[in-house]
């Protein structure tokens, strides 16, 4: 793993620096290449934020203002290129996210570290609802498939759904393995986590008092 500080972290202000690698281009026309190549379901966009992260790129100098067209009553566009601090920025960072593993703090996997808090049975009925609408986005992924096969899209420009797709399909089989093992109290699973429960909410009221009397 690495320990570079970087300026920036955000995805958008990687993908701004690579369509500026591509080409000088002004805000529209980067949300418009972002959405046209899909690559909003990877990259959180809207244009205030497009905005902001612009600004920063500027402030950084890793971009510079090339020009600023203007079209009959049409508002100004300004147009953006890449500097080669920037270019420079882009391909190191690039290097560093493909070759290091970051630890990244997925919002299932912080509900599973405070489990505890629900009781078994109704994590059981939230597993069986979490596993269906696993099972409509892993189908969504394959009319995706369809779709650019019939398209003949290259293979390089959706790496990042086979990817989506792989995490989710392990997602889907951990979800299912977990929701049988609570099923079956696999290792006491489900009758210890009920233990602690009744010892936990035992205590709730002792604590309420100790509040009080602080």
């Amino acid at each position: 793993m690495t320990d570079t500080k970087r300026p920036f972290s955000n995805p958008l202000a990687l993908a701004i620096l690579v369509l500026l690698y591509e080409r000088p281009m002004h805000p529209y026309e980067m949300a418009a290449t972002l959405r046209e190549r899909r690559k909003e379901s990877s990259i959180k966009l809207n244009y205030g934020s497009l905005y902001t992260v612009i600004e920063q790129l500027l402030r950084e100098h890793f971009i510079a203002v090339r020009e600023v067209l203007k079209e009959g009553k049409r508002p100004e566009k300004t147009v953006y290129e890449l500097r080669s601090l920037g270019e420079a920025e882009l391909i190191d960072w690039m290097r560093e996210l493909v070759s290091s593993p970051v630890k990244e703090y997925p919002m299932f996997e912080a509900a599973l570290s405070l489990l505890p808090v629900l009781p078994p049975e109704e994590v059981i009925d939230l597993l069986a609802i979490r596993l269906g609408l696993l099972d409509k986005t892993i189908e969504e992924f394959d009319e995706q498939e369809r779709i650019c096969r019939e398209m003949k899209l290259p293979r390089l420009l959706s790496l990042e759904s086979e990817y989506y797709k792989a995490v989710t399909l392990a997602e889907y089989e951990f979800s299912k393995d977990l929701l049988e093992d609570l099923k079956r109290d696999a290792g006491k699973l489900r009758s210890s986590w009920t233990e602690m429960r009744k010892q936990l909410l035992a205590a709730k009221p002792d604590a309420r008092k100790k509040d009080r009397r602080s």
